[in-house]
């Protein structure tokens, strides 16, 4: 049988991207075979595309890091997962849990691993986690890359989150709304900024207590100081924005 993907036979430009045919491939020992069922996009991805972001395979990638779909073959020795499963790829392949190694960093999905943009792949049992029936394929499907790296911001390392902690978070990304969302439910009090009016009332309507228009008041990190400082800020804005989330911390 066959199956359809997305491969980029070279990195450069969007345009390169490429449908292909190709046999839909067997688990091997331990291995799981998934039907793909939703992928969504990262940053991350257009970069990778454009051959800004290493390392990465430099022909025949399949993109994007972020996919879900449910098991439809099992290797041998399979314990982890069983036919019917609804599973996400980690976003590190070898990366499950203590400190981030070397190995584990050439082991992303979506380069230089191959990505999820296919109709069927082939995980390794480790490389996959399930998630709750609640939450359709579509919304799963953003979780890996960007809702981990926001849950690892706050609930990670010695300066976890703690309810009544005021956290401060950049724009309207996935990590941002992300961790908008944890840290109410965790009970902080949560600060947003945004360039656009209208993102700002849908952060509003999501819950934030505060929020700043960047662009109307370009020392945002002197005003939150001012206000007592944050104990979290969520930086997603590199050098544009690191001195003022700086100077934002409490």
């Amino acid at each position: 049988m066959t199956m359809q993907f997305y491969e980029f036979p070279t990195l450069g430009n969007i345009s390169k991207l490429m449908l292909r045919s190709g046999e839909i491939p067997e688990p091997g020992r331990r291995q799981v075979l998934v039907r793909m069922r939703a992928c969504s996009l990262n940053y991350r991805d257009l970069m990778i595309c454009r051959n800004e972001f290493p390392p990465a395979k430099s022909s025949n990638l399949v993109p994007l890091c972020d996919g879900v779909g449910e098991v439809v073959a099992l290797g041998d020795d399979v314990t982890r997962h069983k036919i019917g499963d609804r599973v996400a790829g980690l976003f590190f392949q070898e990366w499950e849990n203590g400190p981030l190694t070397e190995r584990a960093l050439g082991t992303a999905l979506g380069g230089p691993l191959d990505g999820v943009l296919t109709e069927y792949r082939v995980f390794e049992e480790g490389g996959l986690i399930g998630f709750p029936d609640h939450l359709s394929f579509h919304a799963a499907a953003t979780l890996p890359c960007a809702a981990v790296t926001a849950w690892h911001a706050l609930f990670c390392g010695s300066r976890t989150l703690t309810p009544g902690q005021h956290v401060l978070v950049l724009g309207t990304g996935g990590v941002s709304v992300f961790a908008l969302q944890f840290a109410l439910l965790a009970g902080a009090h949560v600060t947003a900024i945004s360039s656009s009016d209208e993102k700002i009332s849908r952060l509003q309507e999501m819950g934030a207590h505060s929020t700043l228009n960047y662009w109307d008041t370009p020392k945002w990190g002197d005003i939150i100081a001012r206000q007592g400082g944050a104990d979290h800020v969520i930086e997603v804005g590199g050098s544009g924005t690191l001195s003022n989330s700086m100077t934002a911390c409490r």
